[in-house]
């Protein structure tokens, strides 16, 4: 331990505080005051407390102040809350804080810290819910406060940088599914197109198959990919199709369609297709990703698909091959800026990650 830094039991600088309890007949759907229970902790509410209930409880008894973080003791154990101090109540017990010891802690430190705390009983086991003994008994690195402070500035700063990154996937993403919408339809014609869009079954431009259990052909260290609904589950020497095909699944998770212009096998569950010449393949897995395939769900059980109810789908699409591919060229752009997007925000999180570690253990000083 440095020096000038101290490890300290959390009960030795804070006291665990909770909400009075509110029963279940005290709230409403609708109302004047969200009431967070466990499920709906950093969501939308689904219960709501009177206004008179929230001021007579919050005067009497304890209750977060601006800026406190708050703590989740069952669900998700350890998630945080950062309480702005906007009209809100809390489950007792469920949901609770620490009254900090100023001349120690600054929440801003401890709100970082939290993220970076394993919790468990006394004994080392693996817990079901944060008691406030184990709270209690759980130690804490503490720096001088002036130190506390720039490190919850530096790790802040970065979790506005995340956050930035998410949001601008999270445009993107919009814009992309607005360009499906629009180019997927005919409502907006790639320039320098104008050929007819065509009604036809899917049948008439593919053909669908299936393979089989994996354990027929998979052999350690094969050249190509078994996949399945969920994406890439062993390996195999042999293939199923080696052409461009749109797959998706056959049971269970039948809505996300996979794109393979690689060999590959498919298991019995997975349907993979057989496109013809006057047809995009890339169009056609974009023309997959915009079918809602869960409303054609054909048991109430297992969600289903069958080859006769995927040939027999009506489809729009143009005519000329040439504005199909166009079509797919812009999709597939917009998704190469999604995922180089998406590995920025992944590269954020690890740099994130690096500095905790270093930061809150001292390993790296800011002061």
């Amino acid at each position: 331990m440095l020096k000038d830094w101290k490890e300290k039991r959390i009960g030795d600088i804070a006291k665990i505080r909770m909400c009075k309890r509110v029963f279940a007949w005290q709230t409403t759907p609708n109302g004047d005051v969200p009431f967070f229970k466990i499920g709906t902790f950093g969501k939308e509410p689904d219960a709501y407390i009177s206004r008179s209930i929230y001021e007579e409880y919050k005067n009497k008894y304890s209750f977060p102040h601006n800026g406190d973080i708050l703590l989740s003791a069952a669900g998700t154990l350890g998630r945080t809350v950062i309480y702005n101090g906007d009209p809100a109540y809390f489950q007792d017990s469920n949901i609770v804080w620490l009254e900090i010891d100023e001349n120690e802690i600054c929440n801003e430190y401890l709100n970082h810290y939290y993220r970076i705390i394993n919790w468990v009983s006394p004994e080392g086991s693996t817990i079901s819910r944060l008691y406030n003994g184990i709270i209690r008994d759980t130690s804490i690195k503490l720096p001088p406060l002036p130190e506390q402070r720039a490190i919850a500035t530096a790790l802040s700063n970065m979790d506005l940088y995340i956050t930035a990154q998410e949001k601008l996937i999270a445009k993107k993403r919009a814009v992309k599914q607005g360009a499906m919408q629009e180019l997927l339809t005919g409502k907006r014609r790639v320039p320098g197109f104008r050929g007819k869009w065509i009604k036809k079954p899917l049948g008439a431009v593919l053909r669908v198959g299936h393979g089989k259990s994996q354990h027929d052909i998979e052999i350690a260290g094969g050249r190509y990919p078994i996949l399945a609904t969920g994406g890439e589950i062993g390996k195999t020497d042999t293939f199923i199709y080696d052409k461009p095909s749109v797959l998706i699944g056959r049971k269970g998770t039948i809505n996300k369609p996979q794109y393979m212009d690689t060999p590959f096998w498919s298991i019995d569950t997975l349907f993979y297709t057989i496109i013809n010449d006057e047809t995009n393949p890339k169009f056609m897995f974009y023309l997959f990703c915009s079918i809602d395939w869960c409303s054609l769900n054909e048991t109430s059980g297992v969600p289903s698909l069958s080859a006769g109810t995927l040939e027999t789908l009506s489809v729009f699409l143009p005519e000329d091959k040439k504005e199909q591919k166009a079509i797919a060229k812009i999709l597939s752009d917009m998704d190469t800026e999604i995922e180089v997007s998406t590995a920025k925000l992944d590269k954020l999180k690890q740099i994130k990650q690096g500095m905790m570690n270093e930061l809150l253990t001292g390993k790296v000083r800011l002061i």
